[in-house]
């Protein structure tokens, strides 16, 4: 039996490597709903979207970072960069649960920029 913080990082594994269909197929609930605000609210939207993402990025590097679980809730941070050359982007995704199966989602990110002051990093 897997942990919520497990389903969400393999959820979005499976989806950074261009297998959304099985993602959503083996992880999202059907009554899935999220709030990225450039696609509609749906699971068939967004499933496609990624699948799109992934086929227009090829090399594409996902790194989780930490993952987060507090009940229902799980928190996601991770490094998405376009190639090896692309500086990138801090990405949070924070999932809901209902059961076993992700009934929610959010997505935030964060480019990384080429001079940060911040002497800590994003990750």
């Amino acid at each position: 039996m897997s942990t919520l913080k497990q389903t969400a990082q393999e959820f979005l594994t499976l989806c950074a490597r261009g297998d959304s269909r099985k993602a959503f197929a083996q992880y999202a609930s059907k009554n899935f709903i999220h709030h990225n605000a450039y696609f509609k609210g749906d699971a068939e939207t967004l499933m496609v979207a990624m699948e799109e993402n992934a086929q227009q990025m090829p090399h594409k590097i996902f790194e989780i970072k930490r993952t987060l679980e507090d009940g229902d809730l799980v928190a996601v941070h991770s490094h998405f960069r376009q190639d090896s050359k692309d500086l990138g982007a801090a990405v949070m995704h924070i999932f809901r649960f209902e059961g076993e199966k992700i009934l929610e989602l959010w997505d935030f990110s964060q480019p990384v920029p080429k001079d940060m002051p911040n002497e800590n990093g994003m990750f």
